[in-house]
């Protein structure tokens, strides 16, 4: 797949990932939390995670990340505790520590969740990821987990509102790499479409 994410997406480009790639979806309580490792914004997605814990939307979670390049630790290593301290029960906090690509936190997850909690008893799954990357994440979830209601929430630290993606460099350059997977990634089989 050709790098093309330091181009200058026109008119059109702009408002369709606006209107198909950045979303998040309503919110209701669901009885899982899904939040894919991340080797960005780790303290934000814990915070976020804690925050929607305290509002009761969600019983159970998993952390699904293996280890990346640099660290010692898995990226579920480093994010659970965060979690941990910042309310969420340790004992509703499922770990997987294997994953280094998406489809591999949701391949990966399945069985632990299944052991754990049993994926029939599962009916709805919040997913927690990069503004950038959160849609991709639901997509795999839907391609091997079709059964469950899927939401999705995003999170980054950038400045830049999200609708103004366009208009800052390192924003720009993430969004459109993500963008520019979707459709290889759908040819493949990787991911399913969703919203559907």
């Amino acid at each position: 797949m050709d790098d093309r994410s330091d181009r200058i997406p026109d008119a059109a480009e702009i408002a369709a990932i606006n209107a198909t790639h950045l979303i998040n979806t309503p919110l209701k309580p669901a009885d899982l939390f899904f939040l894919f490792g991340t080797r960005h914004d780790e303290v934000l997605r814990a915070a976020t995670a804690c925050r929607l814990w305290r509002e009761g939307l969600f019983r159970h979670a998993i952390v699904s990340g293996g280890v990346t390049e640099g660290s010692q630790l898995s990226e579920c290593a480093i994010i659970k505790p965060l979690m941990v301290e910042g309310g969420i029960p340790a004992d509703r906090i499922l770990e997987e520590h294997r994953a280094i690509n998406t489809g591999e936190n949701v391949m990966f997850s399945l069985p632990i969740i299944d052991a754990a909690l049993g994926l029939k008893t599962i009916k709805s799954v919040i997913c927690l990821g990069n503004t950038w990357t959160g849609r991709r994440y639901a997509m795999t979830l839907q391609r091997h987990w079709p059964e469950v209601e899927k939401m999705l929430i995003t999170v980054d630290n950038f400045a830049t509102p999200r609708e103004l993606w366009h208009t800052d460099a390192e924003f720009r350059r993430r969004v459109l790499r993500e963008w520019d997977k979707i459709e290889p990634y759908q040819r493949k089989g990787f991911i399913a479409e969703w919203p559907v």
